[in-house]
């Protein structure tokens, strides 16, 4: 079955880059460059997913999700 998750990667100060998936409560991970990163959310979402298959629990994914960025200006 294939599903969509959209990930949030944080550029962090001291480096590297650290990855939120917020359709998976708690799946964070970390990687020291973009594609590490990415790399790194892909094995973090594979394993959140077994977890939650290995529970029976219910296995949200971001297929109905739509987003969008609003810049909003200082006031």
């Amino acid at each position: 079955m294939n599903r969509t998750y959209k990930i949030n990667l944080r550029k962090e100060e001291e480096g590297g880059y650290t990855v939120f998936v917020p359709s998976l409560p708690g799946c964070i991970t970390y990687g020291e460059n973009v594609d590490e990163a990415i790399s790194m959310a892909k094995e973090a979402i594979e394993l959140y997913i077994e977890e939650l298959e290995d529970r029976g629990e219910f296995i949200p994914d971001d297929s109905n999700v739509l987003e969008y960025s609003l810049n909003l200006a200082a006031v």
